[in-house]
């Protein structure tokens, strides 16, 4: 070969392994979800996608005179955006500018917080969410008699923090049009005190009769807590969310504004199934920042309001097993008909009897409507029967779990549940086992939009009251990675979305946090200690405490 021809093929060669300029590149130590390779030292971004994952050396050839360096700490871990897959969104972040009795630990300490917040409320104005638990001062439910005392001027309507009973004031149940005479309502429970009277708690299904008397918030107030809950998780480095149902009028707008800054997958009531069905056909699924096509339903209640169905009796109650709050041939109904329309069904079921009923419908279903990626989900899955855990895996259901639940329900669940059966309740272990699919979310407002602390639960299991210090039903723990891989891939695999977010990979989106600290190496104990750096979507920085950055 001539000098002259060698120069020539150097210089394209050369050209040739070139990049093009990103707009931004980001160093530090990167856990990327990725099956082929879980583990890089940078990325490149360009617009608000990443384009390449490598080391230092591959990723510097991205930089050029206008790129955006981010150097992370050598003690930080960068990992891809957290994805809530179950929130009650909007909930939240009315929840957030409420009265706040999660932590209450006495009835007085929770009289006296409802009794203050109250002074400061507008005469007639209603005091809603709370997340009161009655577990925290030994199981008595609340009543009434309690607060009204203290909230003569405002009606109250409290819930439980599982969301499945509420508590109203005497002032409440006036507006509601609801007395003693009230009858009870199927799929729900009216507690009565000896006499008959009732006592202000209602439970799942009855809660309609005192839901109906609400005012609507206004669409200034629902957009202020949109922003208020997209503001807060992003603070937990949560980049998508999966709302269960409702508000989807206030996401379109927020959509149409460019005022997003958490992604969201809207479900709807399963009943809307019709509704959904031509929104999809005229519209299609939506795009990177909202998504629809999800559809939510209830089997049963939960398990600290003894409203989850099971085959057995509560063991401290032992006349009660529970119930379903819709009727088995009604789900199979809709199920059916939903699934027919080619959207997405995802269930609530809590009670092994109601995991068990459902999948037997899922079972049923799919074979009647044929083939399809459907992607069935069960939300919570909490208490499974241990022959039923190998059924996810073969009817490709994915378990829709909270981690979190596990150390908070763990405090007192065996009294209601006992040993034996608590052996497959959170089953994380024995459900990745069986090669289900298992996905991670919060279930906020029940309880906190935190992804570290889920992954510190699902790995240590170590309860809030700090008495099991190796977990509460341990042979359930799972690794941290697995954890981080369920609040990411496949995450983003249970809303059909592992194409393009879940992981850091070239062409996904670039939703990323950084972590303060590497959680897979430290002391497993100070996870939920450890801090978010910051929280990046499509590239944007939605938040940052530079602070935490050592």
């Amino acid at each position: 070969m001539k000098r002259l021809e060698f120069i020539i093929l150097f210089i394209l060669i050369a050209a040739c392994k070139q990049h093009p300029e990103a707009d931004q590149v980001v160093f530090g130590k990167t856990w990327t979800a990725s099956d082929k390779s879980a583990w890089a030292e940078g990325f490149a971004i360009t617009g608000d996608s990443i384009v390449a994952v490598g080391t230092k050396s591959e990723i510097e050839e991205w930089i050029g005179a206008n790129t955006k360096v981010t150097e992370a700490s050598p003690e930080n871990l960068i990992v891809p955006g957290f994805i809530d897959c179950h929130t009650h969104f909007m909930e939240g972040g009315f929840a957030l500018a409420s009265v706040q009795l999660r932590d209450a630990k006495t009835p007085d300490e929770f009289i006296n917080r409802i009794k203050e917040f109250a002074a400061s409320q507008p005469h007639g104005s209603w005091i809603t969410n709370g997340d009161w638990d009655h577990e925290n001062w030994g199981g008595e439910l609340p009543t009434r008699d309690w607060i009204d005392s203290v909230t003569q001027n405002n009606p109250v309507w409290i819930n439980r923090l599982d969301g499945h009973m509420s508590l109203a004031n005497t002032a409440a149940l006036k507006l509601a049009g609801v007395d003693n005479t009230i009858k009870n309502v199927m799929g729900g429970t009216i507690v009565r005190d000896k006499r008959g009277r009732i006592t202000g708690v209602f439970k799942d299904n009855a809660m309609s009769l005192v839901n109906r008397a609400l005012p609507d918030p206004t669409a200034d107030q629902k957009d202020k807590a949109l922003q208020a809950a997209m503001n807060f998780v992003a603070e937990r480095g949560v980049t998508s969310i999966h709302n269960m149902s409702g508000y989807e009028d206030v996401f379109a707008r927020a959509r149409s504004n460019n005022v997003l800054k958490t992604r969201i997958y809207s479900g709807a009531a399963l009943n809307e199934w019709k509704r959904v069905a031509t929104k999809v056909s005229a519209h299609g699924r939506g795009d990177k920042w909202l998504r629809w096509g999800g559809l939510k339903e209830f089997v049963d209640g939960s398990l600290g309001s003894h409203t989850a169905a099971f085959f057995k009796p509560f063991d401290d109650t032992p006349a009660d097993s529970g119930f379903f709050i819709t009727p088995e041939h009604e789900l199979y109904r809709r199920i059916k008909s939903a699934d027919s329309a080619g959207l997405q069904v995802m269930t609530h079921a809590i009670g092994d009897k109601a995991i068990h009923t459902l999948l037997n419908i899922y079972e049923r279903v799919a074979k009647e409507n044929g083939d399809r990626d459907r992607r069935f989900r069960i939300e919570h899955a909490q208490h499974i029967a241990p022959d039923d855990i190998r059924r996810f895996s073969e009817l490709q259901v994915i378990a829709s779990m909270q981690p979190y639940h596990a150390i908070d329900d763990g405090r007192w669940a065996e009294k209601v549940i006992g040993k034996e059966r608590s052996k497959t309740t959170y089953a994380f272990r024995s459900l990745i086992n069986a090669q289900a699919i298992l996905a991670f979310g919060s279930d906020w407002f029940v309880a906190p939009p935190t992804p570290l602390e889920g992954i510190y639960a699902a790995f240590t299991r170590q309860t809030l009251d700090g008495k099991n210090p190796e977990g509460w039903v341990p042979e359930q723990k799972i690794s941290v990675e697995e954890a981080l891989k369920s609040y990411t891939l496949r995450a983003a695999y249970a809303s059909f979305e592992e194409n393009i977010k879940g992981s850091i990979e070239a062409g996904k989106l670039a939703d990323f946090v950084i972590l303060h600290r590497d959680i897979t190496s430290i002391d497993p104990v100070g996870i939920r200690d450890v801090r978010v750096v910051k929280t990046v979507v499509g590239g944007e920085v939605v938040y940052s405490n530079e602070k935490s950055a050592d």
